[in-house]
């Protein structure tokens, strides 16, 4: 028995057990020809993840092959099917299995590339025949979905668009004025020429037919002071939801614990999405030698990154307007979803790697690069670095990896929350710093200042606050007279006095 033999004889083994075929197989019988729905499911498994095609198998009784099946017959008509019923033309490997008392057509058909989709049937059109997979069938592909999947053959140009609504006073002075300086030494060419060609240059503003500026909808994303005065839905949608499914608040009465809608520009959301965040999050503790380490539920530069990518990877064509980017919370795990799906070469499978960089919003991404954060770096590297700066941030942290999802209308990336570890449960109880002190010291070691401050990471000052208390109140003693290079701390034996006061240069 050859390796696609015995793979093929698995695979139908596990379609008996579930008694129906699944996503990514179908079956048919064939026995009359190829079934003219067949073309459907090509075209779905080219437009997702791929999938197999089973001939010469009867489902309903049970997967068993069907008698009198002519397979070199089958597969000659499902070649030229592929080649000519559907459009761009799809090649894949085409077997003729031998299978319990005769034999199947196998078939594996392989996902498009994502800037040669959607793939549909030729005689019903793109808008009429171009097909996904939903559980074990096929659905119609909505116009929307279309759209998005024929833009990753050229550069959508939606970021560019002039807001006629909107003057060059909705655009924030001071975040402008930023901009160009930092300009003058990152790309001094850009703004060679003055401030408004160089604004136009960056796609800031635009001129509408009467010769007059106004911004754009990446000038006003990036720099403006409320683009939500034109586009009310561009923001932030955060919520933290008491179970692990929207059900829990939709059906069983309970509340949400907190939901507010996040807005202002693409800088002012990032941060105020992180804050959302981190106000929703704990924040647990691991005592590592003397002193407790923050350990937060997320990593907030994991978070801070994927929200950035989100509002700066969204789709912003029309139809998507009234869709804000999603931020959910669960007990378990926390989804950030933006419109649409992977733009141009970036497949969920290429995520990360390097050499691998799409921008469907050209001009915003290239704005943020230099748009200058609330805390005064760029908002955004633009280098194809997002996913992988996320997934880095996890590991560290000793989570599990992100879990990407990509569909034609939207892509979410799911982080689940960080469990407890023993070590932190054995150490839950060490809260403060004055409590990590006495821990240390309890170990049967004395200590300097600087072991403590080195252990510690907080400064001189912090130190020796604590010191300072702690002998006050006969806990601990020094060793040596305040100057000496000697003088180190450790517990006061019970029944002596209090310890001497030290001073803050020790």
């Amino acid at each position: 028995m050859t390796d696609a033999e015995a793979d093929v004889r698995k695979l139908i083994q596990a379609l008996r057990k579930i008694g129906t075929d699944t996503e990514s197989v179908e079956v048919k019988t064939a026995a009359r020809g190829i079934p003219k729905d067949l073309r459907a499911t090509m075209s779905a498994f080219a437009n997702g993840n791929g999938g197999t095609l089973i001939l010469g198998l009867n489902e309903q009784e049970g997967f068993i092959p069907v008698q009198g099946f002519d397979a070199k017959a089958g597969a000659d008509a499902l070649t030229g099917i592929a080649a000519n019923d559907l459009s761009p033309a799809l090649r894949f490997p085409i077997s003729i299995i031998p299978f319990e008392e005769g034999a199947v057509v196998v078939a594996k058909v392989v996902a498009l590339p994502p800037a040669e989709r959607p793939c549909f049937v030729t005689s019903q059109g793109k808008y009429g025949g171009s097909y996904i997979r939903s559980h074990d069938g096929n659905r119609l592909l909505t116009p929307y979905e279309i759209d998005r999947m024929s833009e990753n053959r050229s550069q959508p140009l939606f970021d560019r668009e002039t807001v006629i609504d909107a003057d060059l006073s909705d655009l924030d002075g001071r975040a402008v004025a930023n901009l160009l300086a930092r300009l003058q030494t990152t790309k001094p060419r850009a703004v060679k020429g003055g401030r408004e060609v160089a604004l136009r240059r960056l796609h800031v503003i635009g001129r509408d037919t009467g010769e007059t500026d106004h911004p754009t909808l990446a000038g006003l994303l990036a720099l403006g002071d409320y683009p939500q005065e034109f586009f009310p839905r561009l923001n932030v949608a955060f919520a933290v939801y008491p179970g692990t499914t929207k059900a829990d608040v939709l059906s069983g009465g309970a509340r949400l614990l907190d939901s507010r809608s996040i807005d202002g520009s693409i800088p002012e959301m990032v941060e105020d999405t992180v804050a959302a965040v981190s106000r929703n999050m704990r924040t647990g503790g691991l005592i590592e030698g003397a002193f407790r380490k923050d350990l937060p539920d997320y990593p907030l530069e994991a978070v801070r990154e994927a929200i950035t990518n989100a509002l700066m990877h969204r789709d912003y064509s029309p139809m998507s307007r009234g869709t804000p980017v999603q931020v959910d919370m669960y007990v378990d795990r926390m989804e950030i979803i933006n419109p649409g799906g992977l733009f141009g070469n970036i497949t969920v499978d290429s995520l990360g790697r390097a050499g691998t960089s799409s921008s469907r919003n050209a001009s915003l991404s290239r704005l943020l690069e230099d748009v200058q954060s609330v805390d005064g770096g760029a908002v955004a590297e633009n280098r194809g670095t997002g996913y992988a700066i996320i997934a880095e941030a996890l590991r560290k942290a000793l989570m599990q990896d992100p879990i990407p999802t990509d569909s034609p209308t939207h892509f979410k990336i799911t982080m689940f929350r960080r469990r407890l570890t023993p070590a932190e449960q054995e150490s839950k109880g060490i809260r403060s710093t004055r409590g990590a002190i006495m821990h240390a010291l309890s170990q049967g070691k004395s200590l300097s200042s600087s072991d403590l401050i080195d252990a510690s990471g907080l400064s001189r000052t912090t130190i020796v606050r604590h010191l300072n208390d702690l002998i006050a109140e006969g806990k601990i003693e020094a060793t040596d007279a305040t100057y000496s290079p000697r003088r180190r701390y450790r517990l006061v034996p019970q029944g002596s006095s209090k310890g001497e006061r030290i001073s803050k240069s020790t």
